[in-house]
């Protein structure tokens, strides 16, 4: 009954009308995949699509998202964006660690992996308890050695802040055209993809061994390198795997499992012979 009398569909309503939330999605989506375009530029791109606004509008709905005008925009690029521009010539680089037992009692190893980003293939540049500057330099000479260094061909390497990427190291990379790339500190979140290759190393593999010599971690670890490129599958790529084989998607034959490390890590596939 005071519904009926609060004449609610006489009332006029104040002020200018909502911006709808679909010209509101182009916006923000033209932002974030156009860096370089200003209000203008985004106004006549939704005209393009039916949607007319003025460019004052279209400022508004960047301020109230937290978006730059273009020119800082541009500057300030996010990270991802940076990732996609140059995901074909990017690598990044890492060190982890695991404990060995040795006759002088347990030694830590620093083991340290390139990837590159695009394919997620990984390189085993090396392990030892001491990474000081000599060593670093070898490895760095090996990663860019012109015949078949991994680096050959990428422009940039991601690296975090870790002491024991030395001046040196950094220096030889830069000589040899991948010149690294000092990622802030503390933020592993921008080397996602290496720590999640170390994590799927440890968990199923390294942290589940106990090792009594050098040797019998470079054993484990390459075992483990030829199964993550070639038997197991990758959702950064996919769901695919790096380097399939020619039984892979086979239709025909008894389907068999592969294992390496003593049943560890095991690979299913059908045997067409």
């Amino acid at each position: 009954m005071a519904g009926k009398w609060d004449d609610s569909e006489q009332r006029i309503s104040l002020g200018r009308p909502r911006i709808r939330q679909v010209i509101v999605d182009f916006i923000l989506r033209f932002a974030r995949e156009n860096s370089t375009w200003g209000y203008d530029r985004m106004q006549g791109a939704l005209s393009n699509v039916g949607y007319q606004i003025s460019d004052t509008t279209v400022g508004n709905v960047l301020k109230a998202h937290g978006f730059e005008p273009a020119p800082d925009r541009q500057r300030t690029g996010s990270w991802s964006t940076f990732l996609k521009d140059h995901w074909d010539v990017l690598a990044a680089i890492d060190f982890t660690t695991m404990e060995v037992w040795t006759k002088g009692g347990l030694v830590t190893y620093s083991l340290l992996f390139v990837m590159e980003l695009k394919t997620r293939r990984v390189d085993f540049a090396g392990c030892t308890p001491h990474p000081d500057e000599h060593w670093m330099q070898q490895i760095a000479r090996n990663l860019t050695d012109a015949e078949d260094g991994f680096l050959l061909g990428k422009q940039y390497v991601l690296m975090d802040r870790d002491g024991k990427f030395c001046p040196a190291f950094r220096q030889t990379l830069k000589e040899a055209d991948s010149p690294p790339l000092r990622l802030p500190p503390r933020s592993p979140s921008l080397n996602a993809s290496v720590e999640r290759f170390f994590r799927s190393l440890k968990a199923e593999a390294l942290e589940r061994m106990i090792f009594f010599s050098e040797g019998s971690l470079r054993r484990a670890i390459a075992a483990y390198v030829e199964h993550y490129h070639a038997e197991r599958n990758h959702q950064g790529v996919g769901n695919e795997l790096i380097e399939p084989g020619p039984e892979v998607r086979a239709v025909a034959g008894k389907i068999e499992s592969r294992e390496q490390l003593g049943g560890l890590l095991r690979y299913h596939h059908r045997n067409a012979a």
